[in-house]
Order: C-alpha cells, then structure tokens, then sequence
C-alpha cells in the first residue's frame, strides 16, 4: 500500500507540473512567433479596421483602467489615419453590463466621430471577437489593439479564422505586479484554450445576421 502511494503521489506530482510546464510553454512560443506582428502605431501600415477587445467594466459602468488605454490606443491609431473604423467588441450578456457601449462613450470623449464606430456586443471572449469580426463584420485586414500580455494570442486566434492581423500595444501606463502576475498566469492557460478552439473543438459563437463593415478605400 505504501509504495502504490508513493506512485500514486508521484503520478499526480508530474501530472501538476505538465499542468504548468505545457500552458507556459505554449505561451512562450505565442510570445515569440507572433512577436513581429506587434508593431508602434508609427510602423503600423494604414488599414480600415482596428479591433478593440473588452477589458471589464467598474461599478459605475466605465470602462476599466486596462480597458480605458485599449480605447485610448484606439482613438490614437484612428486620428493618426492608421485605421477608418473602429470595431468595439465586447460582453453585452446583461443590461446593465454594457462594454462595447461603455468604449463608445469614452471614445466619444476623445474626439472619434460616432460614425466611425461599430459595436459587437457578443465578443464574450476573445475567440468569440476574433470570429465574429471575420464572418459578422466580413472584416479580412484588421489591426487589434490590447495590451501586450494578450496580443500573441488575438493575434493567433484571428489569423487563424482567417483574418490578416497586425497588433498594437496598448500597455500606457505601469500596471501593478500583483495584476500583471494574475494576467500573465491567466494567459497561460487562456493559450492552450485558444489551441483547441481553433484546431480541435471549432465552436461556434453568438451569430446574428451579417453586418459588412462599409470600409471604403484607403487612400
């Protein structure tokens, strides 16, 4: 009985430790591959959509501190003439839990004209945006804009869908460590969900009628 408990400890010992190691791993390797695309707004080249993924709301209602500098970022790329829309995606599962509308209305305040500001209110995740971008807003060519712990996977995700991704920082001031730990780990695990959703489980997100993002030409 002793010994089978000794293999029994052990057996769960490396099951815990690949639990860890693979997760990372795979992160790592995110990091490194899809490092190139991640460029400054000076480098990016002009295209006619950035993607901006939802971050969390606080109580009132506003956008978060990690969600403000997604927006900010944003609003940057558009009146430098990077981009010529602006697609908000973000959880709407509840009325009074709004972020695509709350990232409009900050938006706003940077001066970025309601027009050229598109909401999806079902990116519950961030494959559920990426998908939805490609087959709800027929968007093919996007730039996406979030902080830097999580563009390796966007990026994976979307290019994976089928959609010609470039990404931007959108880290505009020092996060604490105790968050950057938790988003960090969090990530971790996230990359390994992104692989089997996109090779593996191919699940299918909120839908809706198609709604063509009106991209007109870059000039």
């Amino acid at each position: 009985m002793k010994k089978f408990l000794k293999i029994l400890s052990k057996f769960f010992l490396w099951i815990f430790i690949l639990s860890i190691f693979v997760p990372g791993l795979s992160w790592f390797l995110f990091k490194l591959i899809f490092g190139s695309k991640i460029q400054k707004i000076e480098n990016l080249p002009s295209t006619n959509v950035a993607v901006v993924f939802g971050a969390g709301l606080r109580y009132d209602g506003t956008p978060t501190a990690i969600l403000r500098d997604r927006v900010q970022t944003a609003a940057d790329l558009y009146h430098q003439g990077k981009v010529k829309k602006l697609l908000f995606s973000g959880d709407n599962r509840f009325i009074e839990y709004n972020e695509p509308g709350s990232m409009r209305a900050y938006a706003l305040t940077l001066n970025v004209p309601p027009e050229d500001i598109i909401l999806d209110y079902a990116g519950r995740r961030t494959y559920d945006t990426c998908y939805r971008a490609k087959y709800i807003f027929d968007v093919n060519q996007a730039i996406l804009v979030t902080q830097n712990f999580h563009l390796p996977r966007a990026l994976f995700l979307c290019n994976q869908i089928g959609i010609d991704a470039t990404g931007v920082n959108a880290d505009l001031r020092t996060y604490s460590r105790r968050s950057l730990i938790i988003w960090n780990f969090r990530e971790a695990l996230a990359t390994m969900g992104a692989m089997v959703d996109v090779w593996i489980r191919h699940p299918i997100p909120v839908l809706g009628d198609p709604q063509p993002i009106q991209l007109g030409i870059i000039e």
